[in-house]
């Protein structure tokens, strides 16, 4: 068994995905003396199963407007927060600024979409009206059904998996301590405090600040009071990617369609996501659920039948109550969380890390991230008592 010493400056992070990575990056560069720590692989977790969209504006639902302000904020982040990792790390992470499509295959889904497009519009989003013979100009290669689109030029995407690389590479480049295959096997209290971490592994490891950010592993670690453990859960969702040629590719842009969303990679790859499921930790991919995510392409995009399968996998988005990000403190002094990040956690990645890292160095907590602390759920039981 083994201990590592209280430092003045240390923090201890649990999860190594790009939330995690991210913030311990920002306080390694900081000069904090980091450890993350993670039950497998770093980056393999949400991070490895995402496709990557920064879609902060098409994503906007009735009832989601509350979260828009942040998603806004951290897609502003992104050029960069993309250029200052791609120095740090030495290694490119995709970011590709075509703007999203969002295209209606009838008159059903072009009152849909016409619905969504005044929402959005009233929100100040910079999003155009296109006809079908427009969307077809910018994406020849949709079906001729395509009556309706629309074309929002700040949605963009990254390369999740790249992104998930080069955060660890900054990481460590900046003093980081990642130890992978070492699962958390309890969060160490003393009193109303946080103290560290034990490993499954027997080892202890203690510091002034611990951080969650396990995803949809979060609320399952053992040793936090009731009142700090985050209301979340796995939403699972199968995806697929197929094999384009990167000189003639099918698509440029991510679009959303009726059903499912493409994204197409500068390597070729055409990422299509996603079921949402409440399965919990399911790992299975299901014949229904590949039939639906190919079956919605198809009717989309019918060039791709001829395109080989490249990979099939599932994920699980780290779902909250209201599915917007739990940040900041937890009320046990010593405990950060950042997790709860749903279908955005890509997006959010930029403000995530400086912000959580901020509320560490600074023992402020930002405004941008204020509405969606842990505090939240305890005010909305106390008002429907």
């Amino acid at each position: 068994m083994t201990t590592s010493p209280l430092s003045s400056s240390s923090v201890l992070i649990v999860g190594a995905g790009v939330i995690g990575l991210g913030i311990g990056w920002r306080l390694a560069a900081a000069g904090c003396r980091v450890h993350v720590f993670d039950k497998g692989n770093a980056g393999l977790g949400a991070s490895q199963a995402a496709a990557g969209m920064l879609a902060a504006g098409v994503e906007v639902e009735p009832g989601e407007e509350g979260q828009l302000p942040l998603n806004r904020h951290s897609q502003q982040l992104w050029p960069s927060f993309a250029a200052e990792l791609e120095a740090a790390s030495g290694m490119e992470i995709d970011l590709r600024t075509e703007g999203t499509l969002v295209v209606a295959l009838n008159a059903d889904d072009a009152a849909r979409l016409r619905f969504n497009f005044d929402l959005q519009k009233s929100l100040g989003l910079d999003h155009q009206w296109l006809t079908g013979g427009e969307a077809k100009k910018r994406e020849p290669y949709l079906h001729t059904n395509t009556v309706a689109a629309i074309f929002s030029p700040g949605d963009h995407q990254v390369d999740n998996r790249k992104l998930a690389k080069a955060l660890r590479i900054a990481f460590e480049r900046a003093g980081g301590q990642l130890h992978e295959h070492a699962p958390v096997a309890e969060i160490l209290t003393e009193g109303n405090r946080a103290v560290g971490v034990r490993l499954e592994s027997g080892d202890f490891h203690h510091a002034d600040t611990t951080v969650l950010a396990a995803g949809a592993w979060s609320r399952a670690i053992p040793g936090l009071p009731d009142l700090a453990r985050p209301p979340v859960r796995p939403v699972k969702g199968q995806m697929a990617a197929l094999r384009m040629d990167p000189n003639e590719p099918l698509l440029r842009h991510v679009v959303w369609t009726p059903s499912v969303y493409l994204v197409p990679r500068r390597d070729g790859r055409l990422v299509i996501g996603a079921t949402v499921e409440e399965r919990g930790f399911n790992t299975d991919l299901t014949a229904g659920g590949v039939m639906s995510l190919i079956e919605g392409a198809w009717r989309t995009l019918p060039g791709i039948e001829e395109l080989p399968i490249d990979e099939l996998w599932v994920g699980f988005r780290p779902g909250s109550r209201d599915d917007a990000p739990i940040l900041g403190p937890s009320g046990l002094d010593g405990l950060v969380l950042a997790t709860g990040h749903h279908r955005n956690g890509i997006l959010l990645t930029p403000v995530t890390s400086d912000a959580i890292s901020d509320h560490i160095l600074t023992g402020r907590t930002s405004d941008v991230i204020r509405p969606f602390g842990l505090d939240r759920f305890i005010r909305k039981a106390a008002s429907n008592r």
